[in-house]
């Protein structure tokens, strides 16, 4: 493989930050980078002195000469007397281009829905950010920097990107080299074949592994788990040399400056502290039956010129919601996936209350208190001359976490702001800071219901992984919008889809169900045309979650009323999820072949639904256990107390019962899994 680019002991220095020190790094053909790290750890910086774009302070930065290099920028340039074809292919002739599939494909990819004559100036931020996309897959380059290229592509643009670059880059004996910048994990699993993380630790170090996102993680746990045990090591080692000092006698001055040599070298050698981040579980308010309920909606928005393809009303207006019924119960956790300008941010503004349908009605619960992060961090210019701390307070002075009073200062501290970066004003912090400062608002709010419109913006990896945990344990419902897979299959039960023709689809297959219906054209918008499949669920006249009372289990088809009925107590709940399994078999036998009363023929997409029942029952089972183990305690303790008795087996039979239940509706799914 031929060497494309290096960097030899490079540093950089910004004010009294050091971003960067001593790192070398190389790019050979066929290599695909990914780099992570905090924000504002310095991977944009990265890229720039890569690209030459920037000097570093020491240090130099190869090429091999002939080679070809071109990097996406996380800022567009602005040229609004241009049109798209002159920014994509200059000044070369149709015929010079046209005839080039690999040319076709990007067009395909990323601007089959705009006017190739369109100007500059008519072009949203998303569509800007696609061109510019659009122009440095057109030329080619043997060395591709890319910072932050999923942003502004939907989940559909996602997937093509990455398919595109592994073809160019990750084939058996391709030349040209990528490094990419991203928080968006699915890609960085699907493209990359190394990874680099910038520390931001202030040490300004580079680390390097093998694989993607995956295989960084795991790798980077093991390398936390060694830097504990030497640091343990280090820590004995320690102690044992300032305990001999003490006993030292004081006139023995060589062997004591000896060992005062050695612990002044173990203290030096104390690593700096990575940052720690955390999310606090805040309380939430008590949830009803009632929650919220989209009944025969319609929305519809003026239609731009060159635009969207989508239906129209009697007036031509683009009609983004059509008749459309959605029903959400407590405990649901949604996420919603969709074509840009589908209509999924208005769909949260209707939840939100902040906007009326043109027609039909939205229903809220009473006891329903909503927050909603939207993509729009300009919210925060209202209190831009307080403190992050200050912001805090002003929502709420304290909060009581696990039984613990927490102030302002010590919630944003937990939330990764260090104390510097707590009391500096809120229009000095970067984009990243201001993001995790407007989830932590409506945290403190203390909500039930949580709208989040594409929460993973400007957010690092490390983040990403606390939002998760915390959303993992989120009591009340969830609503979530985003082109994040990775966020979306790990804390949503279900997908829907906004496909650009009006409708609202169930996609019990996921994402990849999702990817299969734009495929077969399903759906108005970009690159699709309006039709219908047999895996194709709309919302218009179905309502496909009834409500259900206690801990909701976590559907893989939509529920009917006998399941909602039966999920009410414990035992019931467990008769629900074999109901669900059983619907799951039965339905997807008929979709799979066509007709009721044939074989069963099973699905990827009920298969991976079976498969995610699975894991919901073996958990539940696993708890179930633990209960029992504790019941039991709890009987052999005070065997002589017969009331109490009495009430812990009564508990232990029901246990019994729902773990009956359970393991049915475990056989039945695994008969679907295979």
């Amino acid at each position: 493989m031929a060497h494309l680019l290096g960097a030899d002991g490079i540093a950089l220095t910004i004010g009294t930050r050091t971003l960067l020190h001593d790192v070398s790094l190389g790019l050979d053909d066929g290599d695909r980078i990914g780099v992570v790290g905090p924000n504002g750890a310095g991977k944009s910086t990265l890229l720039r002195l890569l690209a030459g774009t920037q000097a570093p302070d020491a240090g130099r930065v190869t090429r091999v000469g002939g080679s070809r290099l071109g990097m996406l920028v996380q800022r567009d340039v602005d040229d609004d007397a241009a049109t798209i074809r002159d920014l994509v292919h200059g000044d070369d002739a149709t015929h010079e281009w046209a005839s080039d599939s690999r040319i076709r494909s990007v067009h395909a990819g990323l601007l089959a829905d705009l006017d190739l004559d369109q100007p500059a100036s008519t072009l949203s931020g998303g569509q800007r950010r696609r061109v510019a996309l659009a122009a440095l897959l057109v030329e080619d380059p043997d060395v591709l920097l890319l910072d932050e290229p999923t942003n502004h592509l939907d989940v559909e643009g996602v997937a093509w990107l990455a398919e595109h670059l592994k073809n160019r880059y990750g084939r058996p004996g391709a030349t040209g080299a990528l490094v990419v910048v991203t928080h968006d994990r699915w890609f960085l699993d699907a493209v990359c074949s190394r990874t680099w993380e910038v520390r931001g630790d202030g040490t300004g170090g580079v680390d390097g592994y093998d694989g993607g996102y995956a295989a960084y993680i795991l790798a980077r746990a093991e390398r936390a788990r060694q830097a504990a045990t030497a640091a343990e090591k280090r820590n004995n080692l320690l102690r044992k040399e300032l305990a001999w000092l003490k006993r030292g006698a004081p006139a023995r001055t060589s062997k004591p400056k000896f060992r005062l040599d050695a612990a002044a070298a173990l203290i030096d050698d104390e690593p700096p502290p990575r940052d720690t981040l955390e999310l606090t579980q805040m309380a939430t308010r008590r949830l009803g039956k009632d929650v919220l309920d989209l009944e025969d909606v319609t929305v519809t928005v003026p239609a731009r010129e060159g635009s969207e393809a989508g239906p129209r009303d009697a007036a031509g207006r683009r009609v983004l919601l059509d008749d459309v019924t959605w029903r959400l119960g407590p405990g649901d956790r949604y996420g919603v996936v969709g074509v840009n300008g589908a209509g999924k941010t208005t769909l949260l503004a209707l939840l939100a209350g902040r906007r009326e349908p043109d027609s039909g009605r939205v229903r809220r619960g009473k006891t329903v208190h909503v927050a909603e992060l939207t993509q729009d961090v300009g919210e925060l210019d209202d209190v831009a001359h307080l403190t992050a701390v200050q912001v805090v307070d002003r929502e709420k002075r304290t909060v009581v976490v696990d039984g613990k009073e927490l102030t302002a200062g010590q919630l944003t501290e937990r939330l990764g702001f260090t104390r510097e970066r707590a009391h500096t004003l809120v229009r000095d912090l970067s984009g990243g800071e201001r993001r995790r400062l407007q989830l932590l608002r409506l945290l403190v709010s203390e909500p039930n219901v949580l709208l989040l419109d594409e929460p993973t913006n400007d957010l690092d990896t490390d983040t990403l992984a606390a939002v998760e945990d915390l959303l993992d344990g989120w009591p009340g419902t969830l609503i979530v919008v985003s082109h994040d897979r990775y966020l979306l299959e790990r804390v949503c039960d279900r997908q829907w889809a906004l496909l650009g023709d009006g409708a609202l689809r169930d996609l019990p297959g996921g994402v990849e169900q999702y990817l299969a219906l734009r495929r077969a054209g399903v759906g108005g918008g970009a690159g699709g045309g309006r039709g219908a499949t047999a895996a194709d669920v709309s919302s218009r006249g179905v309502h496909p979650s009834p409500r259900s009372s206690g801990s909701p289990a976590r559907p893989i088809q939509p529920r009917d009323e006998t399941s909602a009925a039966a999920a009410r107590g414990g035992v019931a709940s467990a008769e629900g999820a074999a109901g669900n399994a059983r619907s799951a078999a039965e339905g997807s036998a008929a979709s799979s072949v066509g007709g009721v009363g044939q074989a069963a023929v099973w699905s990827a997409a009920e298969v991976r639904a079976a498969r995610k029942e699975i894991a919901r029952v073996e958990r539940r089972l696993g708890r179930i256990a633990d209960e029992e183990k504790a019941l039991h305690e709890q009987i052999a303790a005070d065997p002589t107390d017969f009331g109490a008795v009495a009430a812990l087996d009564e508990k232990l039979r029901r246990l019994g019962a729902e773990k009956e239940e359970l393991e049915l509706a475990w056989l039945e799914a695994a008969e679907v899994a295979g």
